[in-house]
């Protein structure tokens, strides 16, 4: 079992930070509905918010490894994932609804309706079974320091720019 370094929180930290900034808006969205649903969680914990708490880490996990860089394929890309993530969270919600007060279960639906939206917009702005253009299939993971964040970042603003430009 590997040891815990003193210094293993900040650079978790540091690399959530540096994924946050790689992260599109719709992916950004989901992220910060699947934070939120968890804290629409705690109160009343039985599976249901288990699952639903589960389900978000999952949605977290997947958006900060393609931040990452690493590539792997899901069978209807990502947007399809983070929406059916959130329109599951919904039914789960919607089981508990009289168990919970109604506050908590209107923030925990908005939520799910955040992710579930951000999933559908992901998935018409980026279709199934597309890979990024930047990180080859055969190519280790970008390196989690600040500086080659920096210039993956770089890099897609200028391909942004230029795909914007009229051809001359």
């Amino acid at each position: 079992m590997r040891a815990l370094r003193v210094g293993s929180l900040s650079e978790h930290a540091r690399g959530v930070a540096a994924a946050w900034r790689v992260l599109g808006p719709e992916q950004r969205t989901a992220a910060v509905g699947c934070v939120l649903l968890i804290v629409s969680t705690f109160g009343n914990f039985s599976f249901v918010e288990a699952a639903e708490v589960l389900t978000a880490l999952a949605v977290l996990l997947l958006l900060k490894r393609r931040a990452e860089g690493y590539v792997f394929h899901l069978p209807f890309g990502d947007g399809t994932a983070i929406a059916l993530a959130g329109a599951w969270c919904g039914v789960l919600i919607l089981i508990r609804l009289f168990d919970r007060p109604l506050g908590q279960n209107l923030l925990a639906l908005a939520c799910a309706a955040l992710v579930f939206a951000a999933g559908v917009r992901e998935r018409a702005k980026r279709p199934m079974d597309d890979l990024p253009p930047t990180v080859p299939v055969n190519e280790p993971p970008i390196q989690r320091t600040e500086e080659a964040v920096t210039q993956r970042v770089d890099e897609a603003a200028t391909q942004r720019i230029d795909q914007r430009r009229p051809p001359d």
